[in-house]
């Protein structure tokens, strides 16, 4: 019974890795791929992360401020007013379930000190100075936010949604950067 296990996991992973392999090849002729690829400059977000944010969501450079972006992925507060009253409630959980998954995984990440790591430059490396920079600006203010967080006692998934929520704003920021237009051909 527990060779069946392994054999089950292994199989698994077997598959993991395929499916892998047909994103990666499958990305290079993707319309979206200059956004994919810039993404990955932000610590934690691999290919798969990369890639299914803008295949969930689209182009992100169309939502005009990073708060719609927020509010479309379900990140915000949801909110009870009535006259002077204002109570802020859980998140509101509206939109895109997978790209807001990836984005709170993503997050856990962050809990971790700020540092530029070879593998980080590595997979980011091909990123302009411009997605480098607001990718190091995004890492030092999250894994502060994620510790300033935590210590005022927060539990763990409500920091790493509230992170993810910011994180979301930094996709934004380096959408914008990316030119994604076709280019004319010669």
């Amino acid at each position: 019974m527990f060779q069946e296990y392994v054999d089950a996991v292994t199989a698994a992973g077997d598959r993991v890795a395929g499916l892998d392999e047909q994103i990666r090849t499958a990305v290079p002729g993707w319309s979206l791929a200059p956004v994919a690829l810039a993404l990955m400059a932000l610590r934690s977000v691999n290919l798969l992360t990369a890639v299914t944010v803008p295949a969930e969501l689209g182009d992100l450079t169309r939502f005009d401020h990073p708060r719609q972006l927020m509010g479309f992925l379900g990140l915000i507060p949801g909110e009870h007013s009535s006259g002077a009253r204002r109570r802020q409630g859980a998140i509101t959980k509206t939109g895109n379930g997978h790209a807001r998954r990836v984005l709170v995984e993503a997050a856990w990440s962050y809990r971790f000190p700020a540092r530029q790591t070879d593998h980080l430059q590595r997979k980011g490396g091909h990123a302009t100075a411009e997605v480098q920079a607001i990718a190091w600006k995004a890492q030092k203010r999250l894994c502060g936010r994620y510790r300033t967080l935590a210590r005022t006692g927060k539990p763990a998934c409500k920091v790493a949604t509230a992170i993810a929520r910011e994180l979301a704003g930094y996709l934004w920021a380096i959408a914008r950067t990316v030119d994604v237009r076709p280019r004319a051909s010669a």
